[in-house]
């Protein structure tokens, strides 16, 4: 049973139901799937990142691993640190949550002395703005002013470029293979409820890419363009330095399985994953997995060097986790279980462990990171 939304998350679910079918009215009664998800999510005042509800966190709808355990941004800033030496650049996240990792890694470069002189915040919501900086002021008040916070990517920018469960919340197009041909999935209002039409691709560079994949009929998955193209943006603004991308996928041989052909598409709700991603617009989060050899291609073909891709596990293990859980003693059991319990969460296969990937993209010289000393998969891609 799910939890039942308050009067007043119904009602705002009802603004941006009426939102989506003004859009799609407006486009002739369909809309390409990532069309249907960017407004789902992204509308200003309306879409899930947009608007007030709780998000990270148990209170909210999914837990991420800055929430897990301060532990996690730690070893982050242990990983990144060379880099940060190397470039003398500074660091730019990518839509950074509630802010917690911000302050994590922040607090762990400052305890190395190999703090950037600012820390840049990409954030399109207004809403996580706030949250953010609340949630820097509050932990971090001798560091904040280091914290700026970005409308769009800057022009250039040396150093390093974190994004933790970025791409999966990127609209994703919705590939149907038939006997004739691929064709893109939209959305329909039909009465009063949202439905399914499948059309022919006309974008050349989709068309493309889901010939290339020649998936058997009846297939159904996703291809994440909008992925390709901010990966294209970070390696043009990028002079020196490293993006490293954390989040949850697989390599394309694995992406596309024949056992995966349902696609990977999820609607995200008070910690519970749901198939219909019409469920209750703008209460929902929606994300699909993340297809990494899309990215590293994507990343190659704009000039960026693919330098490691390793599961979370082997990546936090090889860049000191378990060296940094070990400064809280065990014999104190109050404070020791639970980071040790997250620590688990973060690396058991079973968790978030091996579905958890880490890609590293990287222009100019940079240190080889820690994290991708061994289990390095980069020949899977």
């Amino acid at each position: 049973m799910l939890p039942a939304p308050s009067a007043d998350a119904l009602a705002h679910s009802q603004r941006v139901t009426d939102h989506l079918r003004a859009q799609l009215a407006a486009a002739g009664g369909w809309l390409p799937f990532s069309a249907y998800m960017n407004s789902a999510l992204y509308a200003p005042g309306l879409g899930y990142y947009m608007a007030g509800a709780a998000k990270f966190g148990a209170a909210g709808d999914f837990v991420t691993a800055p929430e897990l355990t301060p532990l996690f941004g730690r070893t982050l800033a242990h990983a990144i640190a060379p880099v940060l030496v190397a470039t003398g650049g500074d660091v730019l996240e990518l839509g950074a949550g509630s802010g917690r990792l911000a302050v994590d890694v922040l607090g762990e470069l400052d305890r190395l002395n190999t703090l950037p002189d600012r820390y840049c915040i990409l954030e399109v919501s207004a809403d996580l703005r706030q949250r953010q900086q609340h949630t820097i002021t509050r932990n971090l008040p001798q560091l904040a002013d280091r914290v700026q916070w970005l409308d769009a990517l800057p022009a250039t920018f040396s150093g390093v470029i974190l994004g933790n469960e970025v791409l999966d919340a990127l609209p994703v197009e919705l590939i149907h293979w038939t006997q004739h041909a691929p064709l893109v999935r939209g959305v329909v209002c039909e009465g009063n409820t949202f439905g399914w039409q499948d059309r022919p691709i006309a974008d050349p560079s989709l068309r493309a890419r889901a010939d290339a994949l020649a998936l058997a009929p009846g297939y159904l998955s996703e291809i994440n363009l909008a992925a390709d193209a901010l990966i294209a943006s970070l390696s043009h603004m990028l002079e020196h330095g490293l993006i490293l991308l954390i989040d949850y996928g697989f390599s394309a041989s694995e992406y596309y399985h024949p056992q995966r052909h349902m696609g990977t598409l999820r609607a995200h709700y008070r910690h519970h994953a749901l198939d219909d991603p019409f469920y209750l617009p703008g209460l929902c989060d929606l994300t699909a997995h993340v297809d990494f050899s899309a990215v590293a291609r994507a990343g190659m073909e704009a000039g960026l060097e693919l330098t490691g891709y390793a599961s979370q596990a082997n990546f936090l293990l090889n860049a000191g986790l378990t060296e940094l859980l070990m400064q809280t003693s065990p014999t104190d059991a109050a404070a020791f279980l639970p980071q040790s319990n997250a620590v688990q969460r973060l690396v058991s296969p079973a968790e978030m462990g091996d579905l958890f990937k880490v890609v590293a993209l990287t222009k100019g010289e940079v240190p080889q990171l820690t994290g991708f000393a061994r289990g390095d998969r980069r020949h899977t891609l």
